[in-house]
């Protein structure tokens, strides 16, 4: 069995475990040849590769990023799935483990549908791809937000502050309700509940009322007010014409000043959020997909995403990837409102 396996989207704490883990477990176990390919689909397309042994694996399970590099590059949208098939044929590979987000696995899941042998390994720090409970990348994300979250609160609290602490997050505010849970916001912002700014600023106004002189506010990046109530500016679109995102905070602040009159500070954590050493539980939870991923590939399940639920490690069909973001449940969103 030959097995390439690419890292593609944003980088995130847990790839090189995942790397480690397919290498070791397909090395070891199947006797496998695995190569890597650089940059995500562009080295595929490119056949840019390097050959992945034990030996080139050591010492990588604590490292953040990814050895083999990443891109957004997407065959689909640059003309390059023809070059995918040849790289197939060239280098002699049974298969190829997609380790990304929602735009990889959503190529992985229409190379699947076309024929192509390719298992997908979800990895985002927004934790929102369907199908699975967890990503990788996820906890250690949440970690350092709410590392930052705790540091502000002495600042917060010194100066009789509000601050307002911006965290990642599109489509889905799992990583602001998580962080913001562990970390004792004051209120908690996400793209799933549009908010009413004045609301907010009441419930800041209330919140002094009652003796409380600094309050902290958690929004995730793409958190939407109610329409008709505030107006968020535009930020274009990226390279690649999606809409970026991050900023709100500086929008929201002046306004949220203005109504409280309260002195209001901004802390935006952006890329700091997907950099660093990986959490113990992302270094497992990847180490645990590498090897699914590896005995999915020799049992002949091409097609498939490997996924956790319930705590187990199962699989689900690659098209999930292309149903949307999950979003975070009510249920969950309901226990962070009873401290706001």
């Amino acid at each position: 069995m030959r097995i390439g396996v690419l890292t593609g989207g944003g980088d995130c704490p847990g790839l090189n475990a995942v790397i480690r883990a397919i290498v070791r477990k397909a090395v070891g176990t199947y006797g496998a040849e695995v190569i890597g390919f650089r940059d995500g689909w562009q080295g595929v397309m490119e056949g840019e590769v390097e050959e992945l042994t034990v030996a080139t694996v050591h010492g990588i399970l604590h490292r953040g990023g990814t050895i083999l590099g990443s891109s957004g590059a997407n065959p689909y949208h640059e003309g390059g799935i023809d070059r995918v098939r040849q790289t197939y044929r060239d280098l002699a590979i049974d298969g190829l483990i997609a380790i990304g987000g929602e735009g990889t696995l959503g190529a992985a899941a229409h190379m699947a549908a076309e024929g192509l042998a390719v298992i997908g390994v979800p990895k985002t720090i927004d934790n929102d791809i369907p199908g699975t409970d967890r990503c990788v990348g996820f906890h250690t994300a949440v970690q350092v937000a709410t590392d930052a979250i705790d540091r502000l609160h002495s600042t917060a609290e010194s100066h009789n502050r509000l601050m307002l602490v911006e965290v990642m997050g599109r489509s889905s505010g799992w990583i602001a309700l998580h962080a913001g849970l562990a970390g004792g916001a004051d209120m908690i912002l996400v793209p799933e509940r549009p908010f009413d700014l004045e609301q907010v600023c009441r419930h800041v106004r209330s919140r002094q009322l009652r003796g409380h002189r600094f309050s902290i506010v958690v929004v995730a990046e793409g958190a939407t007010p109610v329409p008709g109530s505030f107006e968020v500016p535009s930020y274009g679109v990226d390279e690649r014409g999606f809409p970026r995102y991050g900023g709100i905070a500086h929008a929201l602040a002046p306004e949220i000043a203005a109504r409280t009159g309260f002195e209001t500070r901004v802390t935006v954590l952006g890329h700091v959020q997907r950099g660093g050493t990986p959490t113990a539980e992302d270094r497992v939870l990847a180490t645990r997909f590498g090897v699914a991923a590896v005995d999915l590939a020799a049992r002949d399940r091409w097609g498939r995403m490997v996924a956790i639920r319930g705590g187990e490690i199962t699989g689900a069909a690659l098209g999930d990837a292309l149903a949307g973001a999950a979003s975070i449940p009510d249920d969950l969103y309901e226990v962070a409102e009873v401290f706001f």
